[in-house]
């Protein structure tokens, strides 16, 4: 193993992976009030409202299809009877749609962030890096889904790149595996490391705060002042009513 090798296919992973975890434990600690997407819908609404959905539901997409196309063998799905030309038609269609729509929602939120000035203000250089490696990333996965797999060589990344995705969390590196892979599937690969680095930095973090438990919180008690039933002794004379929205 020459050490060019050792440095990008084993140590830059790993160590992607420690920033990656220390620095989620670290932000959360001494950084929890900016633990948060820090909103800008006061500054802007109308772009917003069309980039973040296509943006956040694109991503979701796109990870759910690599997490199927590269942590799950190619002897799992053959097992389970699934064409290989079904998959790669599937993955492919699938997976481009998810990346196009990244890279239009991301092309959208970052035109308002630099064209709105009010935006624009709120916006620190790491989120700038964020977004550039997120269209890096999708950029580079739709030419290597449509451009590489269907109409190009067919190239099969699950014997090569998957091999050694797999290997780093079974803690055996197999550099090999993602050496003998085209320069644009490394190149696609180096990036997404970069992102995991830079991810407990950035706004990605409001992604692990999903509020869940806002579908379980107890309902808004308000004050009712329209004409009703006589109030209840030990109101104080003023009536209440319950209406379904939990706070």
């Amino acid at each position: 193993m020459s050490g060019f090798e050792l440095w990008w296919w084993v140590i830059l992973p790993y160590a992607a992976m420690v920033v990656f975890v220390v620095g989620h434990i670290w932000r959360w600690r001494y950084d929890q009030f900016g633990w948060t997407s820090r909103s800008t819908q006061l500054q802007e609404r109308r772009l917003l409202k069309w980039g973040a959905p296509l943006f956040h539901y694109s991503a979701f997409a796109a990870i759910a299809g690599h997490v199927i196309g590269i942590l799950v063998p190619r002897s799992f799905t053959e097992w389970l009877g699934v064409p290989e030309r079904a998959y790669t038609l599937f993955s492919g269609i699938a997976g481009s749609v998810a990346a196009i729509g990244v890279l239009v929602g991301a092309g959208i939120l970052v035109f308002r962030r630099m064209g709105v000035p009010r935006v624009r203000a709120t916006t620190s250089a790491v989120d700038y890096l964020a977004l550039v490696l997120l269209g890096v990333i999708s950029l580079l996965g739709i030419y290597l889904t449509l451009g590489v797999q269907e109409f190009g060589s067919g190239y099969d990344y699950r014997t090569t790149v998957s091999v050694w995705f797999r290997s780093l969390f079974a803690g055996d590196p197999d550099h090999r595996a993602i050496g003998d892979a085209p320069v644009m599937y490394q190149v696609h690969a180096t990036a997404a490391w970069m992102i995991f680095a830079v991810w407990p930095f950035s706004r990605l973090v409001h992604a692990w705060s999903y509020p869940l438990w806002y579908l379980w919180r107890p309902y808004v008690v308000y004050r009712d002042r329209r004409a009703g039933p006589p109030p209840e002794p030990g109101t104080g004379g003023r009536r209440w009513r319950k209406i379904g929205v939990p706070y």
